[in-house]
């Protein structure tokens, strides 16, 4: 049967309990969310719902009709009920005396904010036409896999006619716009009784007169395609067969760890971008297949699956049977220039006199057979996404081509909504990126107070973030903690004992395939000890420099070689401690430990310097609160030193300072941020010491 379409049909979400009571508006929020609920009805942002509501004017007090319909940009399966537009219909209607034709339908989108009802700030879409002329009062608009197969497919307007007879339409590919909602009105009046229609190489819009109805509608209609491509692909080979083997999920994960930095390295000239790794079964069945290669080259169909995918994949010459990563990555540097040039040839075959500017050039999926496929974009969700959208176009080529003959958008098709002044538009209305926007960043002792402050810093300012830690009780909840503050896209976690080598590049490797490398290295992992020197034994001794110095430099190496495969720079950030600068007593272990930390972070910046590899040094002093090290005997070995108890040491210390404060986890955070940033870029081999004061750490 045909796996990835999902054979099993759709479940219906409605329910009448929950229902019960709703407004109209409210029924309509209802039905986006469960529909958006499941991605084989719907991709996400794509589609649209609407309702016609009977509502009260703010001015005149008189019932007036209202469409309520997906505001641009928005999501139906996490939409709020401020995330529609509101529009009065008696002026949308109004609209169709200033339409000019073709040629500037553009301006339409611009007489939108005057039908606004309410005053609603939320902007409506280039789709609003396509829902307010539709003569009922429910429309939905989705992207199910199983229709786009049969609007994707060479023969679609008889496939449609086979499957739905006289209830579903057809219309022909039309750009998304206000012709295209008069079309749908024309074929409405003339198809009194149909219940929807199949947009060529879109999507499907279906209708009724209640919210209910028209939500049975959509999913009764997607069942039926979805029972009918199950059917008649039975014993067609998916994509002509497989001519490859996938390699074990280990060996798939460590082929695209070395494979995504190498990437991301080329593609990363304008801004950082991060990756995402898919290795799922429709996905595998894709790459590892005979016509994988032909049909990748045919593009996408779905104006939304191309807006996320581009023009087409690129696909890297990997044989699973031979392993041959080596020549692999060899030949990248050709091969992501050739495919930059085919890219600009497409721009310059397809410009128009006022197309934007030439968009950056590379590709955003890469299939790789036997492995999976990778993606890259600016920010850890959108390369999600995009390869979302690819498995959606999977879907969509496995049934085309299995009933029929699959057809991608025609070029010039595909470069107008690609290169769309409105689309361009909305680009430009995006906010300005976070300043770490698209690094990435592993933080070791991740799970501490200073690393998990120095992972709140980053995330804040929009870096993707690893945290690694001995401690997988501290890790978990650590990274809990954060997950919900800033979602699951951007936070990693890995036990890792930064003593280890097999450990510590196997982190990396991770970090590889979950973001596509490292920018950023916060080497935080740490314990402290406190003892006489004649109490201090070889295992302390030992202990002390296999955390503090072996350690740091084990995390340091690894790093270094990933930076040095994307040849992009770097950041690494020592947290260390005024004992690195100034003896303490008790405390030689600890102290010799954190000086050898300070000097490497100086040997260091000397050979990532000609790299772009700054390397920085942060000297925390007494930071108590949250610090794990601060718990247990080394407690209560300072303060016995200076012969204090627990509650009078931070005191002591704050007095000690010659500011008088205590120093936080995030003050270090914020130091820690600074020499990650961009603020930095002209400082390597620095200590920066964050302790309130102490003339004996004064640098000389």
């Amino acid at each position: 049967m045909l796996k990835t379409l999902e054979s099993h049909l759709l479940d219906r979400r409605w329910d009448d309990q929950t229902a019960a009571g709703m407004s109209e508006s409210e029924l309509l929020l209802y039905r986006s969310n469960i529909l958006g609920a499941d991605k084989r009805v719907t991709n996400y942002g794509g589609g649209n719902t609407s309702a016609k509501v009977m509502e009260t004017d703010p001015l005149t007090g008189r019932q007036v009709e209202v469409l309520w319909v997906k505001g641009s940009g928005g999501d139906i399966g996490s939409i709020t009920m401020d995330g529609f537009a509101t529009l009065y219909m008696d002026k949308l209607h109004a609209l169709k005396g200033l339409y000019r034709g073709v040629e500037h339908e553009d301006e339409m989108v611009g007489y939108l904010p005057h039908c606004t009802f309410r005053l609603n700030p939320r902007a409506a879409s280039i789709d609003t036409p396509l829902h307010a002329y539709v003569p009922r009062a429910h429309v939905d608009h989705v992207h199910a896999d199983a229709i786009i197969a049969i609007a994707a497919s060479e023969n679609s307007k008889a496939l449609t006619r086979e499957i739905f007879g006289d209830r579903i339409g057809w219309l022909p590919w039309k750009k998304p716009g206000y012709k295209l909602g008069l079309w749908l009105e024309e074929f409405c009046l003339e198809n009194p009784d149909a219940d929807g229609v199949v947009l060529e190489s879109h999507g499907l819009f279906t209708w009724a007169d209640t919210a209910r109805d028209c939500y049975d509608q959509t999913i009764d209609v997607i069942n039926i395609a979805t029972r009918w491509l199950a059917e008649r692909s039975e014993g067609v080979a998916a994509f002509g067969g497989p001519v490859h083997d996938s390699l074990p999920a280990d060996q798939r994960r460590a082929v695209a760890a070395r494979l995504m930095p190498a990437i991301r390295g080329f593609v990363s000239g304008n801004q950082h971008m991060v990756g995402h790794f898919n290795d799922s079964d429709a996905v595998l069945e894709f790459v590892n297949a005979r016509d994988m290669a032909p049909l990748a080259a045919l593009g996408t169909s779905c104006p939304d699956h191309f807006l996320r995918t581009k023009i087409r994949p690129l696909v890297v010459p990997f044989d699973p049977a031979q392993g041959n990563i080596d020549d692999v990555l060899d030949g990248l540097p050709a091969q992501i220039d050739a495919y930059r040039q085919d890219y600009a040839a497409y721009y310059d075959r397809c410009k128009h006199d006022d197309s934007p500017a030439l968009r950056d050039p590379n590709a955003v999926v890469y299939l790789v057979p036997g492995v999976g496929m990778i993606t890259f974009a600016k920010d850890k969700a959108t390369a999600r996404i995009s390869g979302e959208f690819y498995v959606n176009a999977i879907n969509v080529m496995r049934g085309a081509s299995a009933v029929s003959t699959y057809q991608g958008l025609p070029e010039q098709e595909a470069f107008d909504i690609e290169y769309w002044l409105l689309e361009e538009a909305k680009l430009q209305r995006m906010p300005k990126p976070k300043s770490l926007a698209g690094r990435v960043a592993l933080v070791t002792g991740g799970a501490g107070g200073i690393g998990a402050a120095t992972a709140d810093r980053y995330l804040s300012e929009g870096a993707c973030v690893v945290l690694a830690d001995i401690n997988e009780d501290a890790l978990a909840s650590t990274q809990a903690n954060l997950t919900a503050r800033y979602g699951t896209d951007v936070v990693r976690s890995v036990a890792m004992n930064v003593t280890q080598e097999d450990a510590v590049a196997s982190a990396f490797a991770d970090a590889a395939v979950e973001f596509g490398g490292i920018d950023i290295l916060v080497s935080n992992a740490g314990i402290a000890s406190s003892a006489p020197i004649e109490d201090t034994s070889l295992a302390l001794w030992n202990k002390n420099m296999d955390i503090l110095s072996t350690g740091y430099f084990l995390v340091s190496r690894a790093a270094f070689k990933l930076m040095r495969v994307q040849d992009m720079g770097g950041a690494l950030v020592f947290v260390a401690s005024k004992n690195g600068l100034a003896a303490s007593p008790n405390a030689a272990a600890y102290c010799t430990a954190k000086a050898a930390e300070i000097h490497l972070a100086r040997c260091l910046a000397l050979e990532g310097a000609e790299a772009g590899i700054r390397v920085n040094v942060v000297n925390p002093d007494a930071v108590l609160r949250g610090s794990k090290i601060w718990e247990g005997d080394w407690l209560e070995q300072r303060a016995g030193t200076y012969g204090t108890d627990k509650d009078g040491l931070e005191e002591m210390y704050r007095q000690r300072s010659l500011l008088k404060r205590s120093v936080l986890p995030e003050d270090i955070a914020e130091a820690c941020y600074f020499f990650a940033a961009d603020t930095s870029a002209k400082s390597t081999g620095n200590i920066l010491n964050v302790d309130a004061g102490n003339v004996q750490a004064f640098t000389r």
